[in-house]
């Protein structure tokens, strides 16, 4: 059993933000619990979001791919890169706003 295995996961954004006060630890940003637990909310809400678009097209890239119609597949995996990059930057700036208490 590892030492840490009581500690919960930390998200993507405490890691960010560890990593940053690392290298500058005069800019520390702090954040309370609830918006630490309104940024985690806010990080599982849109991943299952991005999660239902990929469970969503990747069934027709591959169909696309069992067709043989590389038009098909390029135009299926650019929809999905960009609608998954459109919900990450929601998701920005819906932590951003959290961050800034709005």
């Amino acid at each position: 059993m590892h030492k840490n295995s009581n500690r919960t996961m930390k998200s993507a954004y405490e890691l960010t933000l560890e990593r940053l006060n690392k290298q500058n630890p005069q800019s520390k940003i702090s954040l309370s619990k609830a918006q630490k637990e309104q940024i985690a909310e806010v990080d599982r809400r849109y991943q299952a979001k991005i999660a239902e678009r990929e469970l969503s097209l990747k069934p027709q890239i591959e169909k696309a791919r069992f067709g043989d119609d590389p038009t098909a597949i390029e135009s299926l995996e650019k929809q999905l890169h960009g609608e998954i990059m459109s919900l990450r930057e929601e998701m920005e700036r819906e932590k951003e706003k959290v961050r800034k208490g709005l």
